[in-house]
């Protein structure tokens, strides 16, 4: 049996894949960014002392607080969506290589999944 998915296909699925995902982050960023615009926009802005701003949220707070139109929750969850995407792209090459039994392909992927979750995970 011939796996339906050739390689250009497979090129032009993880295109779209790729696309959809930055979109989609795109999209909750500038979300999130207008719910922070509307409880923050008129505040003062000092730039002569510069801080880097750290929203602070705990994982749950990231998850429960979307939903809630909580801005920064949002913004992170963009941001975690934006990460996200070129690792569904390499989960997308995992399963296709599968499929067409290319054990090299399917081992490499394999590999640099390994690579990428581990960085994610283990990042200070």
């Amino acid at each position: 049996m011939r796996f339906l998915l050739d390689d250009e296909r497979m090129e032009k699925a993880m295109g779209v894949l790729l696309r959809f995902g930055v979109v989609l982050a795109s999209t909750a960023v500038l979300a999130g960014l207008a719910f922070y615009l509307q409880d923050h926009g008129r505040q003062p802005v000092e730039f002569h002392d510069f801080k880097a701003y750290s929203f602070g949220l705990r994982h749950r707070e990231l998850f429960t607080g979307s939903p809630r139109g909580n801005a920064a929750a949002i913004i992170e969850s963009g941001i975690l969506l934006l990460i996200a995407t070129p690792v569904a792209r390499v989960v997308f090459a995992v399963a296709a290589f599968a499929l067409e039994r290319d054990r090299l392909y399917t081992a490499i992927s394999i590999a640099v999944l390994a690579v990428l979750v581990y960085s994610l995970l283990h990042a200070k």
